[in-house]
């Protein structure tokens, strides 16, 4: 019989320093609607890194979940991490560089990524497949960083950037915060380069985030992942005995008060108010948003409770995911 795989612990990380949206220099610079816009996010605060990498924020979110859990790093089978969209050098690797800072010795280690703010679904996905079919692996932490990758955290026309980093460890143990029941993950590929950073004979400074067909982006995209993930939840609860009124809590990324909106009117599902507070409090961190969700809403979840966890990329993918909430060790789950 096969174990099942449980997110044993998540640890989050953040920079020290916060900024309010309204505050950002930045806005200043922007068109009058764009600027208006902004401010209409839903996001308050955000968190910066400054002087720091993505590699710096992963380490610092991994050391805290294995001290938290009481692990020591070489007793880990194997380290994911989710790559970021700019790394600090080419052609080295930020996987191994991680490893090593963490002394991970035993670990297999690769990186996860390519698929925007779903490549943390896809390292569970992987997380899972190792767990599942290897019996010497009984333990995988996978690790996600989000850095602003250029000078401007207003990504036109979706959401505002904060940094900080998440930590989740997977394992075969029974115990921890949920029970990753199932998953699916789909991509497109006709979307791939929606949107896109030029880095190629262009200075960093000059760097910008660019949304190449924002009627794509704001119509047929949004109509497509509706239907995606309309069709992605129905097979998940279907082919696992879960009826759509059994879910306690939906989950998804943080983009803005908006596209919240949007998504529980489309899917007829009450998305949890810890993402709006995320939101408001963090901005989108990428991959790490849904952590640091699942994280948060633990506390109000009781023991058996089924939580599904949406997300998205606009480059473009989908994943949901079913989980069921794990009895806290010490008794403290309600």
């Amino acid at each position: 019989m096969i174990a099942p795989v449980a997110l044993h612990s998540i640890a989050l990380w953040f920079p020290d320093d916060e900024v309010t949206v309204a505050g950002l220099p930045e806005l200043d610079q922007l068109p009058v609607a764009q600027r208006e816009h902004a401010l209409s996010l839903g996001i308050d605060t955000v968190r910066i890194g400054i002087g720091q990498y993505e590699s710096d924020m992963a380490h610092a979110a991994a050391t805290a979940l294995l001290r938290a859990a009481d692990i020591d790093p070489t007793q880990l089978d194997a380290l994911l991490l989710v790559q970021g969209r700019v790394p600090q050098y080419l052609l080295a690797s930020e996987a191994t560089r991680l490893q090593h800072r963490l002394g991970a010795t035993q670990a297999f280690t690769t990186g996860v990524g390519d698929l925007g703010c779903v490549s943390i679904s896809a390292g569970f996905a992987l997380a899972s497949a190792l767990l599942r079919g290897d019996p010497h692996c009984h333990n995988v932490l996978v690790v996600a960083a989000a850095k602003t990758p250029t000078r401007a955290r207003y990504r036109s026309p979706m959401t505002l950037l904060g940094d900080g980093a998440a930590a989740v460890l997977l394992t075969t143990s029974g115990t921890g915060r949920y029970e990753l029941v199932d998953q699916i993950v789909r991509s497109d590929g006709k979307y791939s380069d929606l949107f896109r950073i030029d880095y190629r004979d262009v200075r960093e400074v000059d760097w910008t985030e660019e949304c190449t067909d924002e009627p794509t982006y704001s119509f047929r995209l949004a109509v497509e992942s509706r239907k995606r993930f309309t069709d992605i939840n129905a097979a998940l609860l279907g082919r696992n005995g879960v009826e759509h009124d059994r879910v306690g809590t939906f989950l998804m990324q943080n983009l803005s008060a908006g596209a919240f909106a949007f998504w529980q009117e489309a899917l007829d599902v009450p998305i949890d108010p810890v993402c709006r507070a995320n939101l408001a409090r963090f901005g989108h961190l990428g991959s790490v948003d849904v952590a640091l969700n699942l994280e948060a809403a633990a506390a109000s979840q009781r023991p058996g409770d089924y939580a599904v966890l949406m997300n998205s990329s606009p480059v473009a993918a989908w994943s949901s995911a079913l989980l069921r909430r794990l009895p806290d060790p010490t008794g403290n789950g309600k």
